[in-house]
Formats: structure tokens, sequence, C-alpha cells
């Protein structure tokens, strides 16, 4: 795989983890230096390790976790966002009570947005290609996308919170559609 390529495959796999981390931020959770970082951080080294994880599957045993890894995004994803609308709709509550860029949620986000970059190192075992080369670049494309989403995320903030959460869950729902689609639609055809 040569560079060019390299670089359109993570922005592909970029993309979703920088619309969440422009919904993140839009909500008001990246407000400092820490937290774009952590965002940021996760999001690129998610990427960069989930190509290596998946290289490793694909060397040993690529069907068995095939089968499984679509939901798993799907669920994540789709229980992060259910979270934030119903925090959203609720008028009592200040935002979603979780912060997006600590903890266990951060990890969650960070994982179902790298599902896809699982499967390109499933395929590159599958084409005994070098891995580490492309998952250095997947992850640091990730990584830039990303800060550079939090920070147009906190400039269209204003006074929209409640309605950018919403909004924010459905699109983090979709994504997990996204994922569970394209693998479904995948093995269909195939």
């Amino acid at each position: 795989m040569d560079f060019l390529e390299t670089i359109i495959i993570a922005i592909g796999l970029a993309m979703d983890a920088s619309a969440v981390s422009l919904v993140v931020a839009s909500a008001g959770y990246a407000n400092n230096f820490k937290a774009k970082f952590r965002l940021s951080f996760h999001f690129g080294l998610f990427q960069f390790f989930m190509p290596v994880v998946g290289w490793l599957l694909g060397i040993s045993f690529v069907s068995s976790f095939s089968k499984i890894d679509h939901w798993i995004g799907f669920f994540l994803l789709s229980f992060v966002g259910g979270r934030m609308i119903i925090s959203g709709l609720n008028p009592s509550v200040e935002s979603y009570s979780k912060d997006p860029s600590r903890g266990f949620t951060l990890i969650m986000l960070s994982f179902a947005t790298s599902i896809d970059a699982l499967a390109i190192g499933l395929s590159l075992a599958m084409l005994n290609a070098n891995i580490w080369y492309p998952s250095v670049i997947i992850g640091t494309v990730t990584a830039s996308l990303s800060l550079l989403a939090i920070n147009i995320g906190k400039k269209i903030k204003a006074s929209f919170s409640k309605k950018i959460e919403i909004f924010g869950g459905i699109i983090l729902i979709l994504l997990g559609l996204k994922i569970l689609i394209e693998h479904l639609s995948n093995s269909f055809l195939f």
C-alpha cells in the first residue's frame, strides 16, 4: 500500500472519530487543553492499535471475530448516543452527566469508532502487508482530524447545547447503524 492510498484510507477511517469529536466539543465537553488532548489522543491511539489487533487476528483466526465486531460497535455507539438523547430531552438535567472525554465513556467511544480500523488490519493480514506503517499514519491522521473537529465544534456550541446533545446522540446512533449495515450488507454480498 503506497502513501496516497494509506492517507485516503486514514481519512476515511478518521471520519467517525471526527464526527464524535465535533459532537462532544459542540456539547461543551472539550473546554480545555486536557479534554482536547484526551479525545484526540485516545481516538488516534485506538485507530493506531485496532489495525494491529485486526492484523494479529487476521493471521490467526479471522472468521470468528468478524462475525461480531459490527454488533459491538453498534451497541456501544447506540448506548452512548441514547444516553445523550435522553439527557438532551430532559430539561431538568444540565447536560449529559458523564464527560465523554473521560473514563469508560471515552474508552467506549474510542473503541466503537475504531472498529473499521480493525477490519483494515484484517485485510492487511490477508494481503501479507506490513501493519506498522499504515497504523502510524491512520492514528496520526485520526488524532489530527479529531483535534480539528474539536476546535470547529467549540465554535458552533453557542446556546444550542441541548439541541446539539440530542443531535449528537442521533449521530452516534447513526454511526453505529452505519457500521452494522456496512458489515451486514458485505456479508450478504460475499
